[in-house]
């Protein structure tokens, strides 16, 4: 009998555990116990995991006691603090949030783009942000092929990417504009019903933001190449579910649009939809609920040497977050690495 693994979800409760729980029971990841761990005002709810009802438990520093992996989607806050917890009890973490992401001993891992760097684990593992992730999915396959030198990125990014209270407030915004009422403001700095926010968490010193920080940082820790030029435009948009992405890469080598379509046809996690004539790309309604990265409008760009102009979308739930910790957590037990180094 192959083994099985005591498995923690910290924030079991929120969205993104919601679908943590979901897709570790649709995949039949190997789980002997599930221990949903959440705030102490969660304590004793009954959550579902597969055909069963497990019962949520308070985080606590004790939490970790015999567990084997633990999957953490409840903030960078709750990461530094019990992530290391859960690591010196013995557990390999998978950490959501942005606590760890640019440690520099610490993995950033996409299955399909860079596996190998699991290997060197120190006990926390760190999910990338969701837009990087469907980002460098699609980049790999045509990095190996003709080398990126520079990434112009804008993305489209739905209000589910901030949580349950935001997706609520788009509904109630909605409602009240076209009730003729003007709109609460609560989540967001403005309205965001039938309006577009460039702004994505916090300002820095040079004018961008944090969330396009980290999609510049991120894809070069990744793709394990510094020398690729990244910028990005974060967006937030009046979308439920789904993150959108505009993209514009520059070569070193010609890469036809035809050759770029194989690539990524081929490519592990990817569907391409690309058929202007008749009407067919990538939209968030159809990626919202799958796990595929999405690619399509795959044309040149005539304006530099060697360009592409690619559109890609994903359910930021799911590949963005939940899917690919659980697919780290896959990949843990496929390479026998549910250890912590001694």
């Amino acid at each position: 009998m192959s083994r099985q693994y005591r498995v923690a979800v910290v924030g079991a409760t929120g969205a993104v555990g919601h679908e943590m729980r979901s897709i570790l029971a649709e995949r039949g990841f190997p789980v002997s116990e599930l221990l949903p761990l959440a705030s102490r005002r969660s304590a004793g709810i009954e959550l579902e995991f597969g055909k069963e009802c497990v019962e949520c438990r308070e985080l606590t520093p004790d939490s970790f006691a015999g567990v084997d992996i633990a999957l953490f989607s409840a903030g960078a806050s709750i990461s530094r603090e019990y992530a290391p917890i859960a690591r010196d009890a013995g557990c390999v973490v998978v950490d959501n949030s942005s606590a760890w992401r640019v440690e520099p001993n610490v993995p950033l891992i996409v299955p399909e783009v860079n596996p190998h760097d699991a290997d060197t684990h120190q006990g926390i593992i760190a999910n990338p942000n969701c837009s990087t992730i469907q980002m460098v999915v699609a980049l790999k396959p045509l990095h190996d092929a003709a080398r990126i030198r520079r990434v112009v990125v804008s993305t489209y990014q739905a209000v589910s990417g901030t949580g349950a209270k935001a997706v609520t407030e788009l509904i109630r915004q909605s409602d009240e504009i076209l009730e003729g009422t003007p709109p609460l403001i609560e989540i967001y700095p403005h309205q965001i019903a039938f309006n577009c926010l460039p702004q994505i968490d916090a300002f820095l010193d040079d004018g961008s933001t944090k969330e396009e920080y980290k999609m510049v940082e991120e894809t070069k820790k990744i793709m394990g190449d510094d020398s690729i030029a990244v910028t990005a435009t974060c967006v937030r948009v009046p979308v439920y579910n789904g993150h959108s992405e505009s993209v514009n890469l520059e070569f070193e080598r010609d890469l036809s649009p035809e050759r770029a379509r194989d690539l990524l046809s081929a490519a592990r996690g990817i569907v391409v939809s690309d058929d202007p004539d008749s009407l067919i790309y990538p939209m968030p309604i159809v990626a919202s609920g799958t796990d595929p990265v999405y690619v399509g409008r795959i044309r040149r760009d005539s304006t530099v040497a060697h360009g592409l102009n690619l559109w890609i979308v994903a359910d930021n739930l799911r590949k963005g977050a939940a899917l690919n910790a659980v697919q780290i957590a896959e990949l843990l037990v496929e390479r026998d690495l549910v250890s912590v180094p001694g």
